[in-house]
């Protein structure tokens, strides 16, 4: 899933990024309002966490101008301001999830995917079909008894089809959720990523879970 950091501490940024990266959610970041709500508005992100005190555009305001713009994506707004009333300024603002700082990164992920699981067909902390399954809170895939050693893009990859299962998914969807904005599509990477996993959780088994859609892309779907 690909998630938006706004944040004008850099250190808390980089905190925030490399410990959600190693969760194997693709993030970006911005440093200020402006740039922030630029990459909300044309980047698709399953989830946004913004600072409220933000340099340019604050957090509160970020929030109403999405809102107002009709972006539906789930905001966690994080603060140093631990008053009522700045809580409820941001949660009616917009925001889904209020987090005050300083947090521990547990409860953050906790959140996070709580947010992405409020906002997904899937309610689920284990995801599945057919008999292949993926828990999104201790990473673990198994299709049968057989477990599924995955790497970082590879469980990403396997979690957006999995929350996005029967639904036909472009190679352009595909690499704007899981690599940055900065991604090359004219690169056949996204092909080799998901003829890695087919090899993962498709050999062995009759049935086949991952199809290609001719000129189209890729779906997860039991035939």
């Amino acid at each position: 899933m690909r998630i938006l950091v706004v944040e004008d501490e850099r250190k808390v940024a980089r905190f925030i990024q490399q410990g959600l990266e190693e969760e194997h959610y693709s993030v970006d970041v911005a440093h200020d309002g402006e740039r922030g709500a630029l990459l909300a508005e044309t980047q698709g992100y399953d989830l946004l966490i913004l600072d409220v005190m933000l340099p340019k555009l604050g957090g509160i305001e970020m929030t109403r101008r999405l809102r107002a713009s009709r972006l539906a994506t789930p905001i966690l707004m994080l603060t140093a301001k631990t008053a009522t009333e700045d809580k409820v300024a941001g949660l009616d603002s917009g925001a889904d999830d209020y987090l005050t700082k300083p947090f521990a990164f547990a409860e953050l992920l906790a959140r996070v995917r709580s947010l992405l699981r409020r906002g997904s067909t899937e309610k689920s902390t284990v995801l599945s079909i057919a008999n292949l399954e993926l828990d999104t809170v201790s990473h673990k895939a198994k299709r049968g008894e057989r477990a599924i050693d995955l790497t970082a893009k590879e469980y990403a990859l396997l979690e957006y089809f999995l929350r996005n299962k029967n639904r036909v998914l472009s190679r352009t969807i595909i690499s704007e959720h899981i690599w940055d904005y900065n991604f090359d599509t004219g690169t056949n990477l996204i092909d080799v990523y998901v003829n890695h996993l087919r090899n993962k959780i498709d050999n062995g088994f009759e049935k086949k879970l991952i199809h290609t859609v001719r000129g189209v892309g890729y779906v997860l779907r039991e035939d």
